[in-house]
């Protein structure tokens, strides 16, 4: 896959860069070098590499998946204008 001027114009359109005509050649070598580069990795063997969290080997931190009120109900509304049954109250704006 190669990048052309066009496309080089339309990435920096796109990132709302401003890029003036002596600078697209440079830009698309850059490009064409990056993509080149992505492809090369295309071709590393990952057949049965499991994906990795971190570099060194640890057990990610998990905790039961439960529903809960968070159990500061009370602290939540306390400093609340106005409640009923731990719910905030509002005045009507529409009506």
């Amino acid at each position: 896959m190669s990048v052309d001027a066009t496309t080089v114009r339309r990435i920096a359109h796109l990132a709302r860069i401003a890029v003036s005509d002596a600078e697209v050649p440079h830009l698309q070598e850059e490009l064409n070098a990056i993509l080149a580069f992505v492809e090369q990795l295309s071709e590393v063997n990952v057949e049965g590499v499991e994906p990795m969290t971190s570099v060194t080997p640890m057990e990610m931190k998990k905790r039961a998946d439960l529903v809960n009120d968070g159990e500061i109900v009370d602290a939540i509304v306390r400093n609340a204008p106005d409640i009923a049954d731990h719910f905030f109250l509002v005045p009507k704006v529409v009506e």
